[in-house]
């Protein structure tokens, strides 16, 4: 196998891992929460979007793709807040 062949296989390996690993943490909301993006304060996500997959990694404030567990009926009350499903 030729090793550009090899660095896109591996490359499409870690994108779909990732794509995997933040789809099976969204998927496991807390009862009574709701997922809330757009309010977070920069390190205080709870986990990955399409940037990165950890939790605490949100580069900035109120970042609209970064989110919170917050109770469910908060969200839509918090300012640029906007409930993910």
């Amino acid at each position: 196998m030729k090793p550009s062949h090899t660095l896109l296989i591996g490359a499409l390996c870690t994108v779909l891992a990732t794509a995997a690993s933040a789809q099976a943490h969204q998927a496991k909301t807390p009862k009574g929460k709701e997922r809330c993006a757009g309010v977070v304060k920069a390190g205080m996500n709870e986990c990955g979007n399409a940037k990165h997959d950890c939790a605490g990694q949100a580069a900035k404030d109120g970042d609209p793709e970064e989110w919170v567990f917050v109770p469910k009926g908060l969200c839509e009350k918090l300012a640029g807040g906007k409930v993910l499903k």
